[in-house]
């Protein structure tokens, strides 16, 4: 018996059986190091999915960071220290003046626990929208209403899920398109009120990404908070997965709409493996909130994880990574329209900066949803790791670390090219 199979077999009665492993043969991963990993027999592999290690697997400057605080203090934040005071400055300091004020946890479910524990109790109501394929955490309360995994928890009664508009599938006004799918966040609304519900929130991931990133019409985000802010709700921009200059043109992709957020919540890259995440609002809302409601989390925002943020917005300043992922982002779209131009089976190229994918359809505009896993197989096969994402598992879904460069991307594409002819 292999070493792999008996590891796997271990981990099945340490974890369960059904704890998720990634592609049909698992990788058992030793190392890593920038944009590359490396499995147990010394085969590396060029790391296209993994947005956790933000700026790179083992980041020296990073590593160093986490090492030299953890070895001096790492200590709950109810005591003064300058590295948690230092990076809530230099975080807040990225968004809108307006969201000057933040409070740490240690993973995105727990940011948008207490996003929608603030919406609820500021503006009084407690219905909360979301997109008719998303997801925001694994709590029981974001379970609820979560409609885009499998769960054992019903959509709630005090949830209402939208569907949410995509210009590749379709060829009239975009602006029409937005005035449609607003119009049902409006209908989402009036179910609400109609159940005796008070909206509190929509909560929603801006760049849509489980939702198979989707090339939303400008005007529907901005109409659909609107509607929302008008019935007394607040509007949640999820940042987890598409934040942190990932896509190239801004560093929150929120701030791609003419809206801004009244709470931002944030997790994956911000400590670049180590777990770190937060709630970014206004002074008003945390006032409102944290006068009534003690918020203390014994991990969340300690000196540890504060080093680590601030020499993740290090890197990002000193190597320029937004600037990469606007440019090779550039590139690799390129490249993607290139190959959809060459194989039938591409539908539409997806995202921006380095958040990109693309779906796959058979004839008729069906879903080519076991074309996109056999392709994922076979990318792992030749040594590149992607994933799939959206409501039919037919969109590819890449977002590498952000120092993923022109060469890198030459390489993706190249391999999707033979992979894609392979099929």
């Amino acid at each position: 018996m292999s070493t792999e199979t008996t590891l796997l077999a271990r981990r099945q009665r340490a974890l369960g059986r059904h704890s998720p492993l990634m592609y049909d043969t698992p990788l058992h991963l030793v190392r890593g190091e920038g944009v590359w990993v490396e499995d147990v027999d010394g085969r590396r592999y060029l790391d296209a999915y993994n947005n956790v290690p933000h700026v790179g697997h083992c980041h020296p400057h990073v590593v160093d960071a986490i090492c030299r605080q953890a070895a001096t203090l790492n200590i709950h934040t109810r005591y003064l220290h300058d590295n948690v005071v230092q990076y809530a400055e230099r975080l807040t300091a990225t968004f809108d003046p307006s969201l000057s004020v933040a409070m740490f946890t240690c993973t995105g479910t727990e940011a948008n626990e207490l996003a929608l524990r603030i919406a609820r109790f500021v503006s009084g109501g407690t219905g909360v929208i979301v997109s008719n394929f998303s997801y925001h955490g694994n709590s029981a309360a974001l379970a609820a209403v979560t409609t885009g995994l499998p769960a054992h928890e019903a959509l709630a009664p005090h949830a209402r899920a939208v569907p949410i508009p995509d210009l590749n599938h379709w060829d009239g006004d975009p602006d029409q398109l937005a005035l449609e799918y607003a119009n049902g966040v409006l209908e989402a609304i009036r179910s609400l009120k109609a159940a005796g519900i008070k909206p509190a929130a929509i909560l929603c991931d801006t760049t849509f990404s489980t939702e198979g990133l989707p090339r939303v019409p400008n005007g529907f985000l901005e109409q659909a908070v609107a509607h929302v802010r008008e019935a007394g709700g607040l509007f949640i921009a999820d940042e987890v997965q598409g934040g942190l200059g990932r896509t190239g043109d801004h560093m929150w992709a929120h701030q791609a709409y003419g809206v801004v957020p009244d709470l931002v919540t944030l997790g994956k890259p911000l400590g670049n493996g180590h777990p770190h995440a937060g709630v970014i609002t206004r002074p008003d809302l945390l006032d409102i909130f944290a006068s009534s409601a003690l918020y203390f989390n014994t991990f969340a925002g300690n000196p540890v994880s504060a080093a680590a943020g601030l020499a993740v917005l290090d890197v990002m300043e000193r190597e320029k990574l937004m600037q990469n992922a606007k440019a090779v982002g550039k590139y690799l779209q390129q490249g993607l329209a290139r190959l959809s131009r060459k194989h039938a089976l591409i539908g539409s190229v997806r995202g921006s900066g380095l958040f990109f994918g693309l779906e796959l359809l058979r004839g008729a505009g069906k879903p080519a949803s076991e074309e996109t896993k056999r392709l994922v197989n076979a990318m792992r096969d030749r040594g590149i790791l992607i994933n799939r994402i959206g409501p039919h598992d037919n969109v590819l879904k890449m977002r590498p670390p952000m120092p993923f460069s022109r060469a890198n991307a030459e390489l993706l594409l190249s391999t999707l090219d033979d992979a894609l002819t392979s099929l």
